[in-house]
């Protein structure tokens, strides 16, 4: 990965937490931990985890309907030539870490 698609991927995570972050309710926490763009650049998945878990499916329902107005809000924030479309999946490799640190401190 280049230097320049190191720097997009990262300014486009920091625009989504800010975008989940004015944009969700405040009855959760979405924390986003990665964004990854195709070879094409013209898609990116954005992963993020909710606390607490109960409101994963209710955050990522949210975070699907507003991936229109998230490309808006890119476009608005960001001077690259082309503004890829989005799309928002449940982290699931941090749960799973999060789960193998709680068995670590548990033996």
């Amino acid at each position: 990965m280049s230097i320049r698609e190191e720097k997009v991927k990262e300014q486009v995570s920091h625009l989504a937490a800010e975008f989940l972050r004015e944009e969700a309710s405040p009855s959760s926490m979405l924390t986003v931990t990665n964004a990854i763009f195709n070879e094409q650049n013209n898609l990116a998945i954005i992963y993020f985890t909710v606390f607490p878990e109960k409101f994963e499916h209710t955050a990522l329902e949210f975070a699907k309907r507003k991936r229109k107005d998230f490309r808006e809000f890119v476009k608005s924030r960001m001077r690259i030539r082309d503004i890829p479309f989005f799309d928002f999946e449940i982290d699931k490799g941090e749960k799973n870490r999060q789960l193998i640190d709680s068995i670590g401190i548990n033996l």
